[in-house]
């Protein structure tokens, strides 16, 4: 017995029994701390650590679930313990944010009804809402959304849309307004890509074509008028209908391109509402992306609903015309530049180089009287949105940069010609590998660096002292 105390008498006794004190008191508070975060709201303790940050909640759907005045189920159909983690996670976090919303899990297997009675198949995530009586459905195929390419013919899903999907029906659910777009066809246009039409089908905006060689007048409800990169100048015809649905409160949004036309006609609309285009491609050695004079960072000077969702301002504007303002020819047409160059951007021609801030993106607005369909008299507001490039929304430019805010920018000035409608449009999110790099290091750098493992090393002293002086 007395060997046996001896032994617990050491100095590396002690050391094991300091250690072993230690260890109990580190597990124990890491027990508490796990105990008292169990008590906090899920949206709260939920934090999202996945590579891509799949799980954030976009201040646009933080925005509609904030000022949510009805309630909204979302039906899940499928068997919640084989359903992917990454929609169940969501699905949990996206309900947290607003009392307005309820989650009930049906399993199609042991309730195969609910199929039919909700109008849907498994896998699938009805949103409805019985103050409007509207209801849709979301398929996890559209939450996890598989891509196959000549490159890519692998089926694990490479983009996770669940802030769109879900943020999109609740939307649609709890608003009866629709509305209407056309993209005019016939002068070389270039049709809207799937990510564009996609995101304007989120704000409840369907979308068609309009040829405008064979249509005599806009469609009564065209809502807007879209002109995506035409090649070759309107028809004497063409421009007297455009300019008629302008002035009668018509939307129009017109995106520039590259063409060695003559567009007299369609510039000579633009010059009536105070935007004159220049000669030439615009360079700017002061806001371009990496050395390339072409490739423009514009600089934007929106607020209100165009500044929604921006947050970078890295807008990127490649081969685009430049503008001047000049008098419109009305005087109760307004003119606002909301994207433009720095002081040293340059109109270049083959000529000569013209020196000067050029507007790349700008709106005319003008407050005209037109009669409803009983007759009345009321007034309304027309918009003339115009970008120097259509390359804003082209799916190379938008797909090869993730990080470019082009397409926000873009839905920010369609759903600004539109009355009681924001941009509810959120993009989907890459699955694809990244890597962890740090751009602008700044303070996490010195962090990392410096200040942990100094904070490590300080704490292993300390607690090597202690021992130390326990055995004295």
């Amino acid at each position: 017995m007395d060997k046996i105390k001896q032994l617990f008498q050491t100095k590396n006794s002690r050391r094991g029994s300091y250690s072993i004190a230690v260890t109990a008191v580190v597990i124990g508070i890491v027990i508490l701390f796990n105990l008292l975060v169990a008590q906090l709201p899920q949206k709260i303790r939920q934090i999202d650590i996945s590579d891509t940050n799949i799980y954030e909640i976009s201040s646009t759907s933080q925005k509609l679930l904030k000022n949510l005045d009805k309630d909204v189920s979302l039906y899940v159909i499928a068997e919640k313990g084989n359903t992917d983690d990454r929609i169940r996670t969501f699905i949990t976090k996206y309900a947290s944010l607003s009392s307005r919303l309820r989650v009930e899990w049906i399993d199609p297997v042991l309730h195969p009804s609910a199929l039919t009675k909700y109008d849907t198949e498994k896998n699938s995530i009805v949103v409805s809402c019985k103050a409007t009586d509207r209801q849709t459905s979301i398929s996890f195929d559209d939450i996890l959304v598989t891509e196959s390419s000549y490159y890519n013919t692998s089926s694990s899903a490479t983009k996770f849309d669940g802030d769109g999907q879900l943020t999109s029906a609740v939307d649609y659910v709890t608003n009866t307004k629709e509305y209407k777009a056309y993209y005019t066809s016939g002068h070389g246009e270039t049709a809207l890509s799937s990510s564009v039409t996609d995101l304007m089908e989120k704000s409840r905006i369907s979308v068609s074509e309009l040829n405008l060689l064979t249509a005599s007048s806009i469609p009564e409800d065209c809502d807007l008028l879209i002109l995506n990169g035409p090649t070759s100048d309107l028809t004497k015809d063409e421009a007297k209908v455009l300019t008629t649905y302008l002035k009668k409160g018509g939307n129009v949004m017109s995106l520039l391109a590259y063409t060695d036309k003559s567009m007299t006609r369609l510039y000579g609309i633009l010059e009536d509402y105070g935007l004159k285009v220049a000669n030439g491609y615009i360079a700017d050695a002061e806001r371009c992306y990496q050395g390339n004079y072409y490739y423009l960072i514009p600089n934007l000077s929106v607020s209100g609903d165009m500044a929604s969702g921006i947050s970078s301002n890295s807008v990127l504007m490649i081969n685009s015309k430049g503008m001047t303002q000049t008098d419109p020819v009305r005087d109760t047409i307004n003119v606002e530049s909301f994207m433009a160059t720095s002081e040293n951007g340059c109109a270049v021609t083959e000529k000569k180089q013209t020196q000067g801030t050029y507007m790349l993106g700008a709106a005319a607005t003008e407050s005209v009287t037109v009669k409803d369909s009983g007759g009345k008299k009321k007034k309304k507001d027309s918009r003339l949105t115009v970008y120097g490039s259509n390359m804003l929304i082209d799916a190379q430019v938008t797909e090869s940069f993730s990080t470019l805010e082009n397409l926000t920018l873009f839905m920010n000035s369609v759903t600004a010609n539109l009355d009681s409608t924001d941009n509810i449009s959120v993009s989907p999110k890459s699955l694809q590998v990244t890597y962890n790099s740090i751009a602008h290091p700044g303070i996490f750098s010195i962090l990392i660096i410096f200040v942990i493992p100094f904070a490590s090393l300080k704490a292993q002293t300390s607690y090597e002292k202690m021992l130390y002086l326990s055995t004295i």
